[in-house]
């Protein structure tokens, strides 16, 4: 391969959401318009600000993974690690690759994760046994004389951040490359990246990149609550999410999983795959003042390594998550770039905020949109907010009139990430 420019391509996605778990129906949800946001029914959220999120209560990790000896390791993985291991072989199947038909020293896999809280089945025995009813508190003397007894002794393999992949690289025997990214919500684009250089300077030839993460677990719902911004339209779920509107008033919590295959181009052509679009360009950085500067020169950066222009880009794949600030600083950075002439989509309104898994997720909307030729519309973007000057596309279903998308993602702390994808187009 020396001297060849290494191209990377799409060839197979696998995705677990509120909305869909196929492409097909994830697919006809965002056309028409639907939202996968309830209240909240794995616990009762009464007690809860924000009761309602974008829950998959229809995901049975066992109906996707078939196989005997796997299907035991399930009951070693939190529900993130079984959603993350799901969309990997789910991307499998949807790639037609086939195990002992490629090389495995030559395909990896790299993850998006994030914290994963502990199930309160694994350390609520423990807790009890060293509560102080006097002090109406754990006791960490009689925690650990006697509560670290009562906790399952495989405890922390269930809740590593880098489960998703380990599990992924041995139930689909990748020996190639293999990396974990903690990022919170741009996570699964910079584990997209990382496999993405890989490829480019020939150090595989296929990658299993994705992101996985459930917020819909007690302890992360109580922390979320105390400390994100979170909106409080408990009595209208599915359209409390308002990316860039003028009365949103937070985010909803979420849990999804996302996976795609990507591809080096020649490899494949050479088992005559699918290809379902092209990665072109990427960026990562930091907007320290968060002013929108910072932001824009990243977005810049991806656009040059991808060799377009601005007015090249069909629309621009927002994390939009419907809070305050947060919209207002990427927005500022959108028009920073490309003004009001480019149409700006969120899907948050659909699922819900779903941290490492969102950005991964995301993508997977502006590679079928690419490939069906239309954009859906974005969620309860009704009243436009003059301090968010971007064109956000509310209304049906609009051609893509350009081969190019952004997708876009960033942290709380202010880390960036910014993907540009193309149309598969020989």
């Amino acid at each position: 391969m020396a001297g060849i420019a290494r191209r990377a391509v799409f060839t197979g996605v696998g995705l677990i959401t509120p909305v869909g778990s196929t492409p097909a129906a994830y697919w006809e949800s965002l056309c028409a318009g639907r939202s996968g946001i309830r209240r909240i029914s794995c616990v009762d959220p009464s007690e809860l600000f924000s009761q309602i999120g974008g829950e998959t209560p229809d995901f049975i990790p066992k109906k996707i993974i078939s196989n005997k000896e796997h299907l035991k390791g399930l009951r070693l993985m939190a529900r993130t690690v079984q959603m993350g291991l799901a969309s990997s072989h789910l991307a499998f199947q949807n790639s037609g690759l086939e195990l002992g038909k490629f090389d495995p020293e030559r395909a990896g896999v790299e993850f998006g994760a994030g914290m994963i809280a502990s199930e309160l089945d694994d350390i609520g025995k423990g807790a009890q046994v060293s509560l102080e009813p006097s002090k109406d508190s754990v006791s960490l003397a009689v925690w650990g004389e006697k509560g670290l007894k009562e906790v399952p002794p495989l405890w922390m393999l269930k809740y590593l951040p880098n489960m998703p992949s380990c599990h992924t690289s041995i139930t689909l025997d990748l020996r190639g490359p293999s990396n974990t990214i903690t990022g919170s919500d741009a996570a699964s684009l910079l584990a997209l990246s990382e496999a993405y250089h890989i490829l480019l300077r020939d150090g595989a030839d296929l990658f299993f990149a994705g992101g996985a993460e459930s917020k819909m677990n007690p302890l992360s719902l109580t922390r979320h609550n105390l400390f994100q911004e979170l909106s409080r339209r408990n009595h209208e779920p599915e359209t409390a999410v308002k990316p860039f509107d003028r009365d949103r008033d937070g985010s909803v919590l979420g849990e999804a999983a996302g996976c795609v295959v990507l591809e080096e181009l020649s490899h494949a052509k050479a088992r005559g795959a699918r290809i379902d679009g092209e990665l072109v360009g990427f960026a990562s950085g930091v907007d320290c003042d968060r002013d929108g500067k910072g932001f824009a020169l990243v977005i810049r950066r991806a656009l040059k390594q991808a060799g377009i222009g601005p007015n090249d880009v069909d629309h621009v794949n927002a994390q939009g998550h419907g809070t305050v600030r947060g919209d207002r600083w990427e927005a500022r950075a959108i028009n920073d770039v490309f003004g009001t002439n480019t149409p700006v989509w969120s899907i948050k309104a659909n699922i819900g905020a779903s941290g490492a898994a969102s950005s991964m997720v995301e993508l997977i909307g502006s590679i079928l949109a690419l490939k069906h030729g239309q954009l859906p519309p974005t969620l309860n973007h009704v009243n436009p907010d003059p301090e968010c000057p971007v064109w956000v596309h509310n209304r049906g279903l609009r051609p893509v009139t350009k081969p190019y998308a952004v997708k876009m993602s960033f942290t709380d702390a202010g880390q960036i990430a910014v993907a540009v994808i193309r149309k598969w187009e020989e």
